[in-house]
């Protein structure tokens, strides 16, 4: 008998079916990854069976050690999931609990109040080493994405489950601290004999951490089998497309030459900089040291002219999200100061109306980042309550369709949630959001590392097509320097919050 089996499971909601009938297997100490582009159903199949996706309705066989989970009360569901199961989300920073430290965290999801046991369990995540001793007493904002994703996992394996379902427990972070994660998730499976189920975009990254992979398209399972023959020899198109191979395009969307130069030697001929900042430094309090603050960024100076791209590289934890909002004035800065066209922008707090609408951000989780009440039309027009708070309700709605048509969403997207889109489209949805206000300068924070190849690859050529059209200025905060030169004038590398190098 497996740990886990599924059999023709179907998902669907009201009249639409969204999963048809997938089956897998999936033994102990085993790793069995879903994998599929945005909105291609594999979330809906690791999760739906748990009865943690509300409103669906589920059809054919899912059972864990046997039992089976379709059909049965939420009563039995909750038990199930609390003994059983551990959850690993792609977000752990919206995942986590902000104001509650991490002993508090593992203490919730299970584990003896006793601080030998939480520190053992750290201790298998690998969060125990030197300089982490105080890693109990800190805050979610106080860790590294890749120690954040750590305690997700110490927190999913409090309870000694059988199975660990992770959904895209490593793309957002940069790739040394997926390197990490990923080794963390293999070295489990071996010590405890934990079952994986794996959801992931990235067929050829899961190619060392699963046995096996379901590949998912528009909630069909176009392939399934051993992970070195799929990824050897895949027999799909749609497969092929998410490796890169057999005539797909590159994973790159533009070529460094081409668009990219020309609005290069177009910036050796600009030289009045749209943005400059000068000499900031942003400090953190130290936890367990009193007195003690943490730099995260290091007196760091740049400039940005109109039309340029410039990327803020480097590892989880170097400064470079810390550098940028800063710069935008969305978070704090201790000292140094921002000019905009020459003008000397004040600190977050009294910055006026009209200085917000210069730059405007792009977040990482664009699900996370949209009100899930609204409706995509009411999004969109946020900001225009603030920024032109005089137009009638006629043109503050051509306003919201014309968005909208820039990142190339119809007038049929105006009316739905933020629930029923796909990550690429809660991306465009969040992209026309920060359009709509005519900003002069867009802010992409880690903008694509949540999405499938297929779908960043599409959301990049959006960013070239708007920068061309719009002569728009971006300030890309990434991890990702492949993706930094397809779209970037300049990359600067950042560590331990400086600058240790610049490339044009």
């Amino acid at each position: 008998m497996s740990l886990y089996q599924v059999e023709g499971l179907g998902v669907g909601v009201v009249d639409r079916s969204l999963v048809h009938d997938v089956s897998f297997a999936l033994e102990p100490g085993e790793c069995v990854a879903l994998i599929g582009e945005s909105g291609s159903g594999k979330t809906l199949t690791g999760f739906a069976p748990f009865g943690l996706v509300d409103g669906v309705r589920l059809t054919g066989s899912v059972r864990l050690s046997g039992q089976e989970l379709i059909g049965t009360t939420e009563v039995k569901l909750r038990e199930t999931r609390a003994r059983d199961v551990g959850f690993a989300f792609q977000q752990p920073l919206t995942a986590l609990t902000a104001h509650r430290t991490v002993a508090q965290h593992l203490v919730e999801s299970g584990a003896a109040h006793d601080r030998q046991v939480l520190r053992a369990l750290l201790a298998d995540v690998g969060l125990m080493g030197d300089g982490l001793a105080d890693v109990l007493r800190r805050y979610p904002h106080q860790l590294s994405g890749g120690q954040r994703q750590r305690v997700m996992i110490a927190c999913a394996i409090a309870r000694a489950p059988k199975l660990l379902i992770a959904d895209e427990p490593t793309s957002a972070l940069d790739a040394e601290s997926r390197a990490g994660v990923r080794a963390l998730l293999r070295r489990l499976r071996k010590t405890r004999n934990l079952g994986v189920l794996l959801v992931s975009h990235d067929l050829a990254e899961v190619a060392q951490d699963a046995d096996q992979v379901v590949v998912l398209h528009q909630g069909r399972a176009v392939e399934t089998g051993p992970t070195r023959d799929v990824i050897a020899r895949p027999q799909s198109v749609y497969a092929r497309a998410l490796l890169g191979v057999g005539g797909a395009e590159s994973a790159l969307p533009i070529r460094r030459e081409g668009g990219t130069a020309k609005l290069r030697r177009e910036r050796r001929n600009t030289h009045t900089p749209l943005l400059s900042a000068h000499d900031l430094h942003v400090s953190y309090r130290q936890p367990g040291w009193r007195g003690h603050r943490l730099k995260a960024v290091d007196h760091v100076s740049l400039e940005i002219t109109q039309g340029e791209a410039v990327a803020l590289v480097g590892a989880s934890g170097s400064g470079k999200s810390t550098l940028a909002r800063a710069i935008a004035r969305l978070g704090p800065c201790d000292s140094g100061k921002v000019l905009w066209r020459g003008e000397l922008l004040p600190p977050r707090h009294k910055l006026r109306t009209s200085q917000r609408q210069h730059i405007q951000p792009v977040f990482q989780d664009p699900v996370a980042s949209l009100d899930p009440r609204w409706r995509v039309c009411d999004v969109v027009a946020e900001p225009l309550r603030a920024f032109a708070p005089d137009l009638t309700t006629a043109e503050r709605d051509a306003r919201v369709l014309a968005a909208l048509e820039a990142v190339e969403l119809g007038p049929d997207y105006t009316e739905r949630r933020p629930q029923t889109l796909s990550g690429g489209q809660a991306q465009r949805v969040a992209l026309a959001r920060a359009l709509v206000s005519n900003p002069e300068m867009l802010m992409l924070d880690e903008a694509t590392s949540a999405l499938d190849a297929l779908t960043a690859r599409a959301i990049v050529a959006l960013f070239m097509r708007l920068r061309t059209e719009r002569g728009l200025a971006i300030l890309m905060i990434t991890h990702d320097e492949p993706l930094a030169r397809s779209l970037c004038n300049r990359i600067i590398r950042l560590e331990a919050g400086r600058i240790i190098s610049t490339d044009s």
